[in-house]
């Protein structure tokens, strides 16, 4: 009986000891991390409001707080843009930059995706909530059930809900559209198509003259940034554009040439 009871008391022991050396993946930190994360791709929509203005097909309207003109109307723009309330539109810095919005609030929408761009400023929207997307007819008609656009665009106000996404223009380059006021002391453009982020933070100048040195310019309104030397300028100009969103940095090397001219739009071979 001693005998029998010590090796049951050897046995006890030893079982102890393999459950204090073995690790329990019970609590294993790196099995907690992976039960607790969770992925939805739903997850980055926000609500917002929607309404439309111009006509019903139409691009909301060609002389908006941007500064695109009739571009808004045309490829790739298509008319699928939208003003913005102030938070969106932010004093222009908003500008080029790209949403996608879809239509939660009525029985003829689609639920579907459509992709924006931000072209104009709804100055008095953002009362009704702090993100109002003032939609060109066709924006707002192309959230409907097919057929059913009209019926969308009649109730005027919906719910909807946004997501800021990247702005993909199918390898277009970017534009430079110079201002009419410039002169050979003054020096503004219009700057469009940009991939990526869409909107810019920063907009420097580089003469031909100098080649190491650039200068910054400032926003002008909308998409226009300006350059005022208050002395003669010499072109070629090369152009570094810093985007708001991410910091991202491109130069679109003398892409304004010897010889520019206002109201003429030069096209650089760059993009983000």
């Amino acid at each position: 009986m001693a005998l029998s009871a010590f090796f049951h008391i050897l046995i006890l022991v030893g079982s102890l000891s393999i459950f204090i050396v073995t690790p329990s993946y019970s609590f294993n930190p790196r099995k907690l991390v992976n039960v607790t994360s969770y992925y939805s791709p739903d997850s980055d929509w926000s609500p917002s409001v929607a309404t439309w203005y111009g006509s019903p097909d139409g691009d909301g309207s060609e002389g908006g707080a941007c500064g695109y003109e009739n571009a808004v109307g045309q490829s790739p723009f298509s008319s699928l843009i939208s003003a913005g309330s102030p938070a969106i539109y932010d004093s222009g810095k908003g500008c080029g930059s790209c949403y996608e919005v879809r239509c939660t609030g009525n029985s003829a929408c689609s639920g579907n995706p459509v992709r924006v761009v931000i072209t104009d400023e709804c100055a008095g929207c953002g009362s009704d909530a702090e993100y109002h997307f003032d939609l060109s007819g066709t924006s707002f008609g192309s959230m409907a059930i097919s057929g059913q656009d009209q019926e969308l665009r009649n109730a005027g106000k919906i719910n909807m809900e946004h997501r800021r996404v990247e702005c993909n223009y199918a390898g277009r380059s970017i534009a430079f559209h110079v201002d009419s006021g410039s002169n050979h002391e003054y020096f503004a453009t219009l700057i469009e198509y940009e991939e990526g982020d869409g909107d810019l933070n920063k907009v420097e100048v580089k003469e031909a003259l100098d080649s190491s040195s650039w200068d910054a310019m400032q926003q002008s309104w909308g998409a226009v940034w300006k350059f005022d030397k208050g002395a003669p300028l010499h072109a070629p100009f090369s152009i570094r554009l810093t985007t708001l969103a991410s910091g991202k940095t491109i130069v679109a090397e003398n892409v304004i040439p010897a010889g520019w001219k206002p109201g003429q739009t030069y096209r650089s071979i760059v993009n983000f």
